[in-house]
């Protein structure tokens, strides 16, 4: 966010490196009509007395629940999960108290195919005329048939400013996360991975040289003992509250990260007086998983039409901007754009450059090759 980083990213070229960061919805529907795109307070009774969002942990401005209550009278029961693969596995376990959800991409593929997902008619959702067209009708659900974009970022590398090795090392790649030989300069200060199957797989996958969504086992086992030897130089599995619990709180020095948790860390700890944060973020340069985070109604949920109503004020353009000033990820909301803070909008951390983006990848529905996956993650998980 701050131009001397945006004269680092110019200079580094091969990679991203960035110090970073991280008003009322459409109409009322009922649980018979529908959402509508005026906002008739008469109609407002008719939704539900409750709601269940079950979200990522920090992944909302928590005003905007408190405001839904109020102008609607729709108690929000919201609870939060750690990974895709917890999500999946609550309600696998046959959860169905929960009416809306937020996987992410590859996740959306695997719901639909199990029939966890309520299907949805986007044209009854106003606020989806806000959503940028790059974001529509992605490939793991054409026709947005079951979820609406809800926030996109990346994940690569954060990492403690001013620490010795840093200094002169700036991480640009994915071996400072798997390198003994380089572990060894400074895992005394504590590493990070995120406790996700796919992402921290994919990221040695990326760093092998192979595709982050490969289901050839021989690559995945390199993959695994890539990790395994790793694994002895890190302090902690942690996806959850890391970037208050562990960055924020100077527990580690280098982190597997998202984007916008990176960017919290940045921004909490920044100082008017140096100008300056505790954080810095870097794309590296084999590549990095893009992701985008989706708002879903449960196959099993009673409430669809209040779940609409509630997705498209989230849509809203100054709500979907409210999220992305907390939460500091990129948001698909077009609309938004005019009420997002001007430093997230202008950091490169946050809305990659081209170069940079031409390097990430979505991560995708492995199939049958998941059971492979799953058997590298228990092997890792259990040494």
């Amino acid at each position: 966010m701050k131009s001397k980083f945006a004269i680092l990213l110019l200079v580094m070229a091969v990679l991203l490196l960035v110090a970073c960061g991280g008003g009322p919805g459409g109409g009322p529907g009922s649980e018979s009509g529908g959402p509508t795109a005026d906002t008739d307070s008469d109609a407002a009774p008719q939704l539900a007395s409750e709601l269940s969002v079950y979200n990522w942990a920090d992944y909302i401005d928590e005003d905007l629940l408190t405001q839904y209550e109020e102008e609607y009278g729709v108690k929000i029961i919201y609870d939060t999960f750690a990974s895709n693969e917890d999500l999946l596995a609550k309600l696998q376990a046959g959860a169905t108290g929960y009416d809306v959800i937020v996987p992410s991409d590859y996740m959306v593929a695997q719901m639909i195919e199990l029939g966890l997902l309520a299907e949805i008619d986007p044209n009854v959702i106003p606020n989806f005329a806000n959503i940028d067209e790059d974001f529509k009708n992605a490939p793991f659900d054409p026709g947005n048939k079951h979820c609406l974009p809800y926030q996109w970022g990346t994940t690569g590398i954060a990492y403690r400013a001013g620490h010795p090795y840093f200094e002169e090392n700036p991480p640009d790649s994915w071996a400072y996360l798997f390198d003994p030989e380089l572990l060894a300069e400074y895992s005394s200060g504590g590493i990070n991975v995120l406790n996700d199957q796919r992402e921290l797989i994919a990221a040695a996958l990326f760093y092998l040289g192979y595709s982050p969504n490969s289901t050839d086992r021989t690559q995945l086992e390199e993959a695994r003992d890539l990790i395994v030897r790793a694994k002895p130089y890190w302090k902690t599995f942690n996806s959850e509250d890391y970037d208050d619990s562990l960055l924020i709180a100077d527990e580690v020095v280098l982190s597997q990260s998202w984007s916008g948790d990176a960017a919290n860390a940045y921004w909490s700890t920044y100082s008017d007086e140096t100008g300056d944060g505790n954080w810095y973020y870097a794309i590296p340069q084999e590549g990095a998983v893009k992701w985008m985070d989706n708002i879903c109604i449960t196959a099993s949920s009673s409430k669809r039409d209040t779940a609409l109503h509630f997705i498209n004020y989230l849509l809203d353009a100054e709500n979907g901007a409210a999220i992305t000033n907390f939460t500091y990820y990129a948001s698909p909301n077009e609309a938004a754009k005019a009420y997002i803070e001007p430093d997230i909008l202008s950091d490169p951390g946050i809305y990659p450059p081209p170069e940079v983006e031409a390097k990430l990848q979505w991560l995708i529905e492995l199939g049958e090759g998941l059971f492979v996956w799953d058997e590298m993650w228990t092997a890792i998980k259990g040494q």
